[in-house]
């Protein structure tokens, strides 16, 4: 909504704008909203453009930490393999929704080969749409040969990916099925069943009703 918009902030926090510079790799804006960084890599991150943050999110960060036993962190990055790069205005409005949430990590890494160099040893969170573009050729320049290379990289930094699953276009719930990976990679991810978490949202829905 406008009215909402306006009290948004506009601009990022100094350490934002020194990682939008590249001069740190990575910030955390802490749940109370200070940011530092210096703060320890997290044991659990969920990456997402957040646009916005929802419920959704939120219960299958919560799912996650259960199954993990860590707390999970989030990671905004300003860089996005197939979205414009944010502006300053727009992180510090997506930062803005995480306050009393939880940390959230500002990036540029907008492959998880890069996720993984930031966060080694960590367990992605991934909700279904997610998890089934890291594993597509065609985000990868249409070449099965650099999407393994990816996944390589994310096994060999001792990384792993959690999913969740989500409800298709059919209105049928779509769990993580490992079935269509390589038996190389089959070991990288961990499905959450539906009955630790089903969320049947999404953020682009909730865009079109704020519209």
């Amino acid at each position: 909504r406008a009215d909402r918009a306006a009290d948004l902030p506009v601009t990022p926090h100094p350490l934002i704008l020194a990682r939008l510079r590249d001069e740190v790799r990575a910030v955390c804006q802490l749940a109370d909203g200070t940011c530092v960084a210096d703060a320890p890599p997290p044991a659990a991150v969920f990456p997402g453009s957040f646009n916005p943050l929802h419920h959704g999110h939120r219960t299958l960060a919560a799912a996650a930490a259960a199954r993990l036993g860590a707390p999970v962190h989030f990671e905004l990055s300003a860089a996005n393999v197939d979205k414009p790069d944010l502006t300053p205005a727009d992180l510090a409005g997506r930062l803005a929704q995480f306050v009393a949430v939880g940390p959230v990590w500002v990036t540029r890494a907008a492959a998880f080969e890069k996720k993984a160099d930031l966060f080694p040893g960590a367990a992605f969170v991934l909700g279904y749409d997610t998890a089934a573009r890291l594993i597509d050729p065609r985000y990868y320049g249409d070449s099965p040969a650099r999407r393994d290379a990816a996944l390589r990289k994310l096994l060999d930094r001792g990384c792993r990916v959690v999913v969740g699953g989500r409800v298709g276009a059919d209105g049928r719930f779509r769990e993580w099925d490992p079935a269509g990976v390589a038996a190389e990679f089959a070991g990288l991810f961990d499905a959450i069943p539906e009955a630790a978490f089903r969320a049947d949202v999404s953020s682009t829905a909730l865009r079109r009703a704020a519209t």
